[in-house]
C-alpha cells in the first residue's frame, strides 16, 4: 500500500510539473482512484484567501480577509459542516497561494485511511491577485481578473521569455500553477468555488462576485444625487460637485512628465481599468446632470461634454495625504490665500482614505458646518440618538433657492453668498474604515460603504451545501451567470450596504462589525 501510494503521489505532482508549461500543452490525468470509504455526512470545505492587504495610510477598511473567513466558516457550521471539516489557508501572495493549493490537492489525490475522498472535497478559492495601493484603499474584496497574455493576445506565450521582468514571470507561473491545480483537483472529482477575481483559463463551478470599481462608483453617485436633491436642482442654482478619482499614476507606464511609454506592463493593467471603471460608475449616474446643467465642477475638469472615457480627466496621484490635500486645494482654487471660498455641494472621495483627507483639508480651508445641514432630514443629536436607541429628532426639508446668489457691491450681500459658498459639502467614501465612523457620526463624512460579509458567508455555504449534496444552484435567490472561458458560471453577488448616520446604527452595529465605542459613543 505504501508503495502504490508513493508511486500515486509522483504521478500527481508530475502531472502538475508538466501542466506548469505554456497552456498549449497537453494535461497529463491522475489515472489512480483513491481507495473507498464510507460516505461522510458532509463533505470537506477547503477555503483559500489572501492575507489582508497593506494600505497606505495603515487605516483598517471592515472589508478584510480576517473578518470574512471566520464568518464563512460559522455559515458552513450552520449549513451542517463540521468545524473539523473546515481547513483555512491564508498565503501572503499568488505564488505562495498557488503552492499551498497545489500542496493541499495532491495530498488529497493521496489520501489516508480517514481522510475523504476527492469527491467529498469543496475548493473555496480567492485568487491573490496584484492590485496597486490605490486599489487596495477599497479593502480587500475588489473583484478582477487575472489574466497573463500579451497585448499581442497571445495566451500561450512562454512566461519566462524575455519581455517580462523576473517578478512578472513568477506571477504568471503562480497563475498558471494554480490553473493547472484547479484542473487537477477537477479531474479527481472536486468542485471549485471562485471568490472576488477570476483568473484566465479556469471556469469553476460557482463563482462568488465581490464588490468591483464600476459598482463602487455607481452606489457614491447615487447617494450624491439623493443627500443633494439634484432631481429637484434648479439650472439657475446648480450644484458643485468634485469627483477625485486615485490613481497609482506610476503603474500605468506613465513618465513622471506624464508622457505615456510603451513599457507599461500586463500586470500594471489592472490599476487602469479599475480606475476607469470606477469613473464609468460615477459617469453613468451623474451624466444627465452635467449635461443639463442641474450640476457643475469647479476645477473645471468635467463639464456637459465629459464623457464615461474621460476619467483621467479627474485622476490624480493619491499616495499620500499631501498629494491628496495640494489636490483638493488646487481644485477649488484656493491655494493663493483667496478671500472668499469656492462653492463646493459634494466631493466623491471613492475610498475612506482619501474621504477622511478631504474632510480634514475642508476644515483647514475654512468650510463650516456638517453634511447634515444639506437637505436635513435628521440632526446631528438625533443621529446620535438613533443610533444609540433613543428617539430620532427629524428636521423638514429646506429647499434651495431656484436662482443662486448674485454678486452685487452690498457688504450684506457679499456676507450672505460667502456664507453660502463656505458651507461644508456633502464627502462619499467607500470601505468603512474604523477610524472614519466617528466622522460620520458628527456628520463630516456623508456616507461610505462596504461588502455584507454575513450575507456573502450565507451564500459561500449554501453554495458549498447544495455542491456537496448535488444539488442545483440555480435555486438560489438572486444567484445569475458570468461568462467565463466560454462557459455560464452561476454566479451570486449581493448588493453593496450603503451607510450614512441614519442607518449607521442597523448596518453597522446591530450585525456586529463594529461597536458603539468604534463610533465614537
Amino acid at each position: 500500500m505504501l508503495r502504490r501510494q508513493v508511486l500515486v503521489r509522483l504521478t500527481a505532482t508530475a502531472a502538475i510539473l508538466s501542466l506548469m508549461l505554456p497552456l498549449s500543452g497537453c494535461f497529463a490525468r491522475q489515472e489512480a482512484q483513491p481507495p473507498q470509504q464510507e460516505e461522510p455526512e458532509t463533505g470537506v470545505v477547503a477555503i483559500f484567501t489572501p492575507a489582508d492587504g497593506l494600505t497606505i495610510s495603515q487605516h483598517t477598511p471592515l472589508n478584510k480577509w480576517q473578518e470574512l473567513t471566520p464568518e464563512i466558516s460559522e455559515a458552513l457550521q450552520d449549513r451542517g459542516f463540521g468545524q473539523e471539516d473546515i481547513h483555512i489557508h491564508t498565503s501572503d501572495d499568488l505564488n505562495r497561494q498557488s503552492r499551498d493549493l497545489q500542496d493541499y490537492v495532491v495530498d488529497a489525490l493521496t489520501p489516508g485511511e480517514d481522510d475523504p475522498k476527492a469527491a467529498d472535497i469543496t475548493l473555496v478559492v480567492a485568487p491573490a491577485a496584484e492590485t496597486g495601493d490605490a486599489t487596495r484603499q477599497y479593502g480587500d474584496y475588489v473583484s478582477g481578473r487575472i489574466v497573463w497574455h500579451d497585448d499581442a493576445g497571445d495566451e500561450d506565450a512562454d512566461p519566462s521569455d524575455g519581455e517580462r521582468s523576473e517578478d512578472e514571470t513568477r506571477y504568471v507561473q503562480a497563475a498558471q500553477r494554480m490553473v493547472t491545480t484547479l484542473d487537477l483537483a477537477r479531474e479527481a472529482g472536486m468542485t471549485i468555488v471562485l471568490l472576488s477575481n477570476a483568473i484566465e483559463g479556469f471556469a469553476p463551478d460557482a463563482f462568488v462576485q465581490m464588490s468591483d470599481a464600476e459598482r463602487i462608483g455607481t452606489i457614491q453617485a447615487q447617494n450624491m444625487v439623493d443627500k443633494l436633491n439634484l432631481d429637484a436642482t434648479s439650472v439657475d442654482n446648480p450644484k458643485s460637485i468634485e469627483v477625485l478619482l486615485p490613481f497609482d499614476a506610476t503603474t500605468d507606464g506613465q513618465s513622471d512628465d506624464g508622457d505615456s511609454s510603451d513599457e507599461a506592463t500586463q500586470t500594471d493593467q489592472p490599476s487602469d481599468e479599475f480606475a476607469a471603471a470606477a469613473f464609468r460608475g460615477v459617469w453613468t449616474v451623474l451624466a444627465p446632470y452635467f449635461k443639463d446643467g442641474r450640476a457643475v465642477c469647479p476645477s473645471g475638469k468635467l463639464t456637459a461634454e465629459t464623457t464615461a472615457d474621460d476619467w483621467r480627466s479627474v485622476a490624480f496621484d493619491a499616495s499620500d495625504e499631501n498629494g491628496i490635500r495640494a489636490e483638493l486645494t488646487a481644485r477649488l482654487n484656493m491655494d493663493d490665500d483667496k478671500d472668499g471660498h469656492t462653492r463646493i455641494d459634494g466631493v466623491i472621495a471613492m475610498n475612506d482614505y482619501v474621504a477622511s483627507v478631504v474632510t480634514d483639508q475642508l476644515s483647514e480651508l475654512g468650510y463650516v458646518g456638517t453634511s447634515a445641514d444639506i437637505n436635513p432630514s435628521i440632526t446631528i443629536s438625533g443621529i446620535v440618538g438613533n443610533i444609540t436607541g433613543r428617539k430620532d429628532i427629524t428636521k423638514q426639508l429646506v429647499p434651495d433657492p431656484i436662482k443662486a446668489p448674485e454678486e452685487t457691491e452690498s457688504p450684506d450681500d457679499e456676507k450672505d453668498i460667502e456664507q453660502i459658498n463656505s458651507r461644508w459639502p456633502i464627502v462619499t467614501g467607500y470601505g468603512a474604515y474604523r477610524d472614519i465612523i466617528p466622522g460620520i457620526v458628527d456628520g463630516q463624512q456623508w456616507m461610505t460603504a462596504l461588502e455584507d460579509r454575513l450575507a456573502i458567508s450565507k451564500d459561500i455555504a449554501e453554495v458549498c451545501a447544495r455542491l456537496d449534496a448535488g444539488e442545483p444552484l440555480d435555486a438560489i435567490d438572486g444567484i445569475g451567470t458570468t461568462d467565463m472561458e466560454g462557459e455560464k458560471v452561476p454566479t451570486l453577488t449581493e448588493p453593496l450596504v450603503a451607510v450614512s448616520a441614519g442607518n449607521l446604527k442597523e448596518a453597522l452595529i446591530d450585525p456586529g462589525y463594529i461597536t458603539l465605542a468604534d463610533a465614537g459613543l
